[in-house]
């Protein structure tokens, strides 16, 4: 018995089953190489502060001190190189792989098989939903943490005994050697810490982590580093305090050496960051969060003037890497974006449809950043995209709930703009509304991994549908054409607050994107209403009501950018690969006719220059590479201005079925209410529901997705682990898969 069935998904045949081998033997040689680089670093950066790899370190120091590069080139190259290497191969790897997609049916096993990613370990607690991988991944910190504490303590002994100081010297000493470790180690931390935030990362397209899920390792990373560096600062405050030279030695600035007033600054500015990062300041006053996280540049420009170029190696590639992501997102962003449409849902919830270059990719459970220029030059806020790739080429659809102040303006800006469309003789020009928009993105997961399960479980919270209509109308559209499509079974659990939410339900139109759709999909909506113990007398019709919606007045706007790093996998890693090498060009010419040629030793002087290479090659390099991916975007975005001008068409005149289609339409409506089951005053009751599909599905692995609040997935993750567990031969497994924003 063969153990997988055909492919059922991928973008074109190999032209010949030895160019199919060669590519295939070609990626597995990357991964190879990917992973031993990787494991080597990983392992040495966790070893650094025993004394094995201190010797190592010392000893390549002492060889490569006489290069050109000097001893921040050694460290940089160890620390900072491999990280840099492997982005470099993984724009490699998905040059290659291109946009193939391969999903196979799987062989019914009778035994559990636990992937790592999406069995829940931890549902409970302050990491929140933990998978195994996640789980294995902080177990490996926290043995690092203690192992480190442990061998640098060692060495502080050993080392107290070489010096002969008074017994009241000696404290201060070993505070000080303390702290100088437990800054060490928030070095050590502060490698990762950008790596989970640069949102086109083609770290995590590789291992297909989108960025909504890398942010929680960021706030992990950053509570870990922020208190390694505050008992760093609190060492040698409590140590100059002991010594009666506080206030001095605060404001010390040495030419060689430690600079310590630039600490001080960094220091503060990551305090600030921390404090108003945590998860109930953040929540209440998530401006204050916003504009306090920009003060990362002072962090980082601080750091880099308190250690110098030499230590500043050791969290350069993280930093580097970011720089690229953060500048091709001030591109992307400088751009107005047309608004094809806008329109507010009988619920409040606003539905805006943007325009879209036809060349830019994104997948189901994608997201977009939104500015307003009208409502805040300074705000970028999350949004799931509601729409399927395959709902056409020139449009991306968001939904928007009114939550907060800026949503309410956002809703009374579409309000004002209804009421000019109705006067529009009566307004002049210059008073017009306008909704003025930027958009980054869209970001989400590499591969559509909702299409690699033949059973779906969709969980959504209020709002949180938003997604699933992307997926759902991903599935119904690859049904519809006759494309391969795994899934055959879904089942939709959604619970809402009250029945006015219902009207969400007119973002998707099942019937028109594939009739007959009960033919070809197992499709089960189950609606708990849990705070209205009957139905409504308009509950039967109140998804069927949309207010009008208006387009508004564009201002020299258009599609979105093309300049996403989730975008043309070929121009992506040119831009990597470019500003990688004119990095690496100017510092060596830095160093060759400035540095080294006027024997430059200013520590702080150094450091500022390192930053000043890193940002410059970005900039100049990175910049000349974003001029000709734009123009080529621009280019072939140029053939489909006619379809872009018949989408708005559409978007305002909506097609008007024959009658035949409307006795067609009218079957399909009904069956959509046959597959519709509502419960009113109750909560969905996941293991009732999980036992439920036992007899239905039998043993079959079972993707299931959750969007909502954390309390949400907390109750899924917990049934499916224990559903997990307790799993016999002939029940399916579940795959637990989070989608949320707490950005």
């Amino acid at each position: 018995m063969d153990e997988h069935a055909t492919p059922l998904l991928s973008k074109e045949q190999s032209s010949s089953s030895s160019s199919s081998v060669v590519t295939s033997s070609l990626k597995w040689v990357l991964k190879v190489v990917m992973s031993v680089i990787f494991v080597t670093w990983v392992v040495f950066l966790l070893m650094y502060p025993g004394t094995l790899c201190d010797q190592l370190l010392t000893n390549w120091r002492a060889v490569s001190s006489k290069t050109l590069y000097g001893t921040t080139g050694s460290m940089f190259l160890i620390f900072s190189g491999p990280i840099l290497v492997i982005s470099v191969l993984a724009s490699l790897y998905l040059i290659i792989s291109g946009e193939e997609k391969v999903f196979t049916k799987r062989k019914i096993s009778k035994f559990p098989r636990f992937r790592l990613w999406t069995f829940p370990v931890l549902v409970d607690g302050p990491f929140g939903v933990v998978s195994a991988a996640e789980f294995l991944g902080i177990l490996v910190f926290s043995v690092f943490f203690l192992w480190a504490i442990y061998a640098y303590t060692l060495r502080n002994l050993s080392l107290l005994e070489l010096f002969h100081v008074l017994p009241n010297e000696r404290s201060v000493l070993l505070l000080e050697v303390t702290g100088l470790r437990f800054g060490m180690i928030g070095l050590l931390c502060m490698v990762f810490l950008f790596l989970p935030i640069s949102r086109g990362s083609v770290l995590l397209r590789l291992i297909d982590i989108p960025f909504e899920h890398a942010t929680r390792y960021h706030v992990w990373l950053g509570h870990i580093t922020m208190a390694f560096f505050t008992l760093h600062g609190l060492c040698y405050v409590v140590g100059w305090a002991i010594q009666g030279q506080l206030l001095k030695s605060l404001f010390e600035w040495k030419a060689t050496g430690i600079a310590i007033l630039p600490g001080v600054i960094s220091l503060v500015a990551g305090l600030l960051m921390w404090v108003t990062s945590l998860h109930t300041t953040r929540k209440l006053y998530f401006e204050l969060f916003f504009y306090t996280h920009q003060l990362y540049i002072v962090f980082v420009v601080f750091l880099a003037l308190h250690v110098g170029d030499y230590l500043f190696s050791i969290v350069s590639g993280g930093i580097f890497l970011f720089i690229l992501d953060r500048f091709l997102r001030f591109c992307q962003s400088r751009r107005t974006v047309d608004v094809i449409s806008a329109k507010s849902l009988p619920c409040g919830t606003l539905e805006l449809v943007l325009s879209k270059p036809p060349n830019m990719r994104y997948n189901a459970l994608s997201f977009i950043f939104l500015q307003v220029r009208e409502l805040s030059w300074l705000q970028w806020h999350p949004f799931s995209v509601s729409s399927s790739p395959l709902d056409g080429n020139h449009h991306v659809a968001v939904l928007i709930k009114v939550l907060g102040g800026w949503t309410a303006k956002l809703r009374d800006q579409l309000s004002n703009l209804y009421e000019a469309e109705n006067q529009d003789q009566l307004i002049s020009p210059q008073s017009y509304p306008k909704i003025t928009t930027c958009v980054e993105g869209p970001y989400g997961h590499e591969s559509p991994y909702h299409l690699g399960y033949e059973n779906l479980v969709l969980v959504a919270g209020g709002i949180g549908i938003t997604p699933f209509f992307a997926i759902l109308s991903d599935i119904l559209h690859r049904k519809r054409d006759g494309k391969p499509c795994l899934p055959s079974k879904v089942l939709v659990v959604w619970a809402i607050k009250n029945s006015d939410e219902l009207s969400l339900l007119s973002a998707i139109d099942i019937p028109s994107i594939c009739p007959s759709f009960s033919k070809k999909l197992n499709l089960e909506i189950h609606i708990y209403v849990t705070r209205q113990s009957e139905p409504l007398l308009e509950d039967g019709m109140v998804h069927k009501v949309v207010h009008p919606s208006v387009k508004p007045k564009q201002t020299n706007g258009c599609p979105m950018s093309v300049l996403v790093g989730t975008g043309d996998n070929i121009w992506s890693g040119l831009y990597l690969v470019v500003s990688t090498i004119g990095f690496i060009a100017m510092i060596t010419l830095l160093d060759l006719f400035y540095i080294n040629k006027y024997n430059i030793m200013t520590w702080w002087y150094r450091g500022l220059l390192f930053v000043v290479c890193m940002v410059a090659s970005v900039l100049i390099f990175g910049g000349l590479v974003v001029v000709f991916w734009h123009r080529w975007g621009h280019k072939t975005g140029q053939g489909e201005a006619n379809g872009n001008e018949k989408v708005y068409l559409n978007v305002e005149e909506p097609h008007n079925p024959s009658t035949a289609e409307l006795k067609g339409l009218e079957i399909e409506e009904e069956d959509v209410q046959s597959y519709t089951t509502m419960c009113y005053g109750t909560r969905p009751d996941f293991r009732e529901i999980f036992e439920s599909l036992n007899g239905k599905w039998g043993s079959v692995d079972v993707g299931v997705i959750v969007c909502g609040p954390a309390a949400l997935q907390a109750t899924v993750a917990k049934e499916i682990r224990s559903h997990s567990i307790c799993r016999s031969a002939n029940h399916p497994l579940f795959h637990f898969n989070s989608h949320s924003f707490d950005l």
